[in-house]
């Protein structure tokens, strides 16, 4: 068990004041860069492990301590996204979490999240070290799209289980949650559960106004929308944001180009895009083009 529950848990809120009931522009929380701001800095450990609780235990408060570790440095590229992982965290039993959150459906969307997880499993040896030492790890995925159209389910946890009798593998270290929020289609007034509440953030914040009464009560969201407030960023931070936002409109409507032009020609046009930005490989991941048709586009 760990000391203190994280409901006790100091929250700094005076760092980010919100006037509660005053008219207020939020941004949204759906940006990466957003994202890591309101989860993964230092000061968010009672913004994180309230999520943590919610999305992944099914709102039991069995996290109740953490470290929140940068998972990579920063791009120099400031509309690019710093890494694949945007949060990472270990747990007080030497758990990791890994959590994104993608705004943009990218061609093998679901085998880089797999290999997130076990890239983060096989790094925690070290040279010589025995396997007794590995950790669990729970992948945390959000996203801003459907990637199980077969069931309407928002939450979805898979572990290794074997085919014929269902039961768990006996090193069961790889947990996989995704949270699709085009799913989540509840209102304000009938959020309930705690998981509810951070969805409902997760997909609204920019369109309100207020903090609503039911967020403004819990400590960790007077927090989390104290960071989410413009008023609260610097020209620097909007900057950034706006360049971030940009990107992901012009992704989005490269997307509706491929519809109507073809997939063939719409990875072309992203690929002759991303080619001053990225290596032939990262834009080869990014768009599902074979290298040597990248190095083609470059030549030419």
């Amino acid at each position: 068990m760990f000391p203190t529950p994280y409901s006790l848990l100091p929250v700094p809120c005076s760092l980010f004041p919100v006037p509660f009931g005053k008219v207020m522009t939020f941004i949204s929380p759906k940006t990466d860069f957003a994202f890591k701001k309101i989860f993964g800095s230092q000061e968010s450990k009672p913004i994180l492990i309230s999520f943590l609780n919610a999305l992944v235990y099914h709102n039991q408060p069995l996290i109740q301590d953490l470290e929140i570790i940068d998972p990579y440095q920063s791009s120099p590229l400031p509309i690019l996204k710093d890494s694949f992982l945007d949060v990472k965290a270990k747990l007080r039993n030497g758990s990791l979490v890994i959590i994104e959150m993608q705004v943009l459906q990218v061609e093998s969307f679901a085998r880089r999240v797999l290999y997130n997880a076990t890239k983060a499993y096989s790094l925690q040896l070290g040279k010589g070290e025995g396997y007794r030492y590995l950790k669990p790890v729970i992948a945390l995925t959000i996203t801003d799209f459907v990637m199980f159209p077969e069931h309407n389910q928002v939450i979805s946890n898979f572990k290794l289980r074997e085919e014929t009798t269902n039961i768990n593998y006996i090193e069961n270290h790889l947990q996989l949650v995704f949270v699709e929020l085009p799913k989540f289609e509840k209102q304000l007034e009938e959020l309930e559960q705690l998981d509810e509440l951070w969805m409902y953030f997760l997909k609204n914040a920019p369109f309100l106004e207020t903090v609503p009464p039911q967020m403004a009560e819990k400590p960790e969201f007077q927090q989390a929308f104290g960071i989410a407030s413009e008023a609260n960023l610097s020209r620097k931070d909007l900057e950034e944001l706006g360049k971030r936002e940009m990107f992901i409109h012009d992704q989005q409507g490269l997307a509706i180009f491929a519809e109507k032009q073809g997939k063939k020609q719409a990875k072309e046009e992203i690929a002759r895009q991303l080619l001053p930005l990225l290596d032939n490989e990262t834009i080869s991941q990014t768009t599902g083009l074979p290298v040597e048709e990248i190095e083609k586009l470059r030549e030419g």
